[in-house]
């Protein structure tokens, strides 16, 4: 049933393998079965890394987010510093500095409201964007939202730059 021919092996381990799985395999392959090492090796080159967010499930466009915006469908958290957030921002963005996101979205409901003055994000809500000056730092406050349960989250990988760039501010 287990075959090491090509794409197959990559493609049926990208469908299986969860992160918690992916961790464990890899390190019980290199010590037990070096063969199969050489699979998980493979597959873990050319896909995302365990614990890596899917970039195409996981980014929003400009255009996406001007939809989301114009649709009053989105819940926008700006995790850049506060000094950079009362600098400029994109209208409806919540700041939350990325120090402090992990802690934030732990809030119970009640607190999160009168701490941002808005409605707590819920773990299963698909219209979590982050965003940041440039994607890194809303990239990596995507892996924190995901690691906390918020597996519908996203960013808006352009960030303020290009929001800025494209608006004409």
């Amino acid at each position: 049933m287990f075959s090491v021919h090509g794409a197959s092996v990559s493609i049926m381990l990208s469908c299986v393998l969860a992160q918690t799985f992916c961790q464990v395999a890899t390190e019980a392959n290199s010590r037990f079965y070096p063969t199969l090492g050489l699979v998980f090796r493979a597959f873990t080159t050319s896909s995302p890394k365990c614990g890596e967010a899917s970039e195409n499930a996981s980014v929003v466009t400009y255009s996406q987010l001007k939809t989301m915006l114009s649709n009053r469908d989105v819940q926008l958290f700006d995790v850049r510093n506060p000094e950079e957030y009362q600098a400029g921002r994109i209208s409806e963005a919540v700041n939350i500095p990325l120090g402090t996101l992990e802690e934030s979205l732990q809030l119970s409901p009640e607190l999160f409201q009168q701490k941002f003055e808005v409605k707590a994000p819920q773990k299963d809500d698909d219209n979590i964007v982050f965003h940041c000056a440039k994607g890194s730092r809303s990239l990596k406050a995507l892996d924190i939202a995901h690691r906390l349960g918020f597996s519908r989250a996203r960013h808006y990988k352009g960030g303020y730059a290009e929001w800025v760039e494209k608006e004409g501010k």
